[in-house]
């Protein structure tokens, strides 16, 4: 899938087929009014509940999917005193090891941008229509978010 991105005053965010690059997340935040810049990288891991993971694939709607995080990056931007903000989120293939979603935040301090790092994945996995396939070594399966069934498919909440 090519890239698809979408934009506002203080954030961006992406959809992509692509590697994700954490160093351009952060360039994107950089602000000299930044005291601080916080990160999440959720990663690939090599087990689920005690079975080998060989990978991930995860699909989307593009348009549905940029729209909610549009959503999401707003709503982060109202709650939490940020600087700037940047999500990316991958689709296709994800080995073990590597990223498929990304969080960068910029703030005057610390808690600011730890706290919008953790409500946007939050949000994201809760709200953001991409779905994730697990490869097991003996068979796949399709994964919902636990976000989503504890809040009912909606931000409303989060803190």
């Amino acid at each position: 899938m090519e890239p698809a991105s979408i934009s506002g005053e203080q954030w961006a965010a992406r959809v992509s087929g692509e590697a994700l690059d954490l160093a351009q997340c952060m360039q994107f935040v950089e602000d000299p009014g930044a005291g601080a810049i916080s990160t999440f990288s959720g990663v690939t891991r090599n087990s689920f509940k005690g079975k080998a993971v060989v990978k991930l694939e995860y699909e989307c709607y593009t348009d549905m999917a940029l729209k909610k995080l549009k959503d999401v990056c707003e709503e982060c931007c109202q709650k939490h005193a940020i600087i700037r903000l940047a999500v990316a989120h991958r689709v296709g293939e994800v080995w073990v090891g590597q990223p498929s979603v990304l969080v960068a935040a910029s703030s005057a301090h610390r808690l600011e941008a730890i706290q919008a790092c953790h409500w946007v994945i939050d949000a994201l996995k809760a709200t953001v229509p991409i779905w994730k396939k697990e490869f097991f070594e003996d068979g796949s399966i399709w994964k919902e978010n636990a976000e989503c069934q504890l809040l009912g498919n909606s931000s409303e909440g989060l803190a």
